[in-house]
């Protein structure tokens, strides 16, 4: 499986449409409210166990000022410092879970997407190789687990809901797993990668 990932994606700093506007790494474009969009990015980590391959997710703790008690990748926004989505995803990644950049092989990205807080978050799939051993900061993550693949890849667990948010309709992607429910950009980040990995 690890070579039908690597095989799937364009390679590390590489995204499906260099070209495209909204895959522009940092960004100057705008959100709806006319500010300047934040950028931002996440690690997608697929983990190689010898019984399949999992994507690793988090969830919030519910002290944190945006996306509180949410599911979501590791992830945050750029710092100076980062010289690219991948050194951000990496860092964040460190930082929130304990697990060091020399522990993952780079795939690569996937279409960048806006949040409705304001950010521009573009997706870094890495893979990761068993054993490790996650350091939750406690501040940022209450919780670390893993879903299978095969799971994410069949169509049938992905749908849309709709919502009434700030006094109108809105469609959100969901994906329920067992007891967790996934959903918003995370949930698009998994139909994009399962769309990815169909092919």
């Amino acid at each position: 499986m690890r070579d039908q990932v690597l095989d799937a994606f364009a390679g590390p700093g590489v995204s499906p449409d260099p070209t495209a506007r909204h895959n522009r790494w940092p960004t100057e474009d705008t959100g709806h409210d006319g500010k300047r969009l934040t950028a931002a990015a996440v690690l997608v980590p697929l983990v190689s166990h010898s019984r399949g391959m999992t994507v690793l997710l988090t969830r919030r703790t519910d002290t944190l000022r945006d996306h509180a008690g949410q599911i979501s990748f590791p992830g945050g926004r750029k710092q100076a410092s980062d010289g690219s989505p991948e050194a951000t995803a990496l860092r964040e990644t460190e930082e929130e879970i304990g697990l060091p950049p020399d522990r993952f092989e780079i795939a690569g990205r996937m279409n960048a997407h806006d949040t409705g807080t304001g950010y521009r978050v573009m997706p870094v799939v890495g893979l990761l190789v068993p054993p490790f051993e996650v350091v939750p900061d406690p501040r940022e993550v209450a919780e670390v687990f893993e879903v299978p693949l095969y799971f994410v890849l069949d169509p049938a667990n992905h749908r849309f809901e709709t919502r009434i948010r700030h006094g109108s309709e809105q469609q959100f992607a969901v994906l329920p797993y067992k007891d967790r429910y996934i959903w918003g950009l995370t949930a698009r980040l998994l139909k994009e990668l399962s769309e990815v990995l169909r092919r």
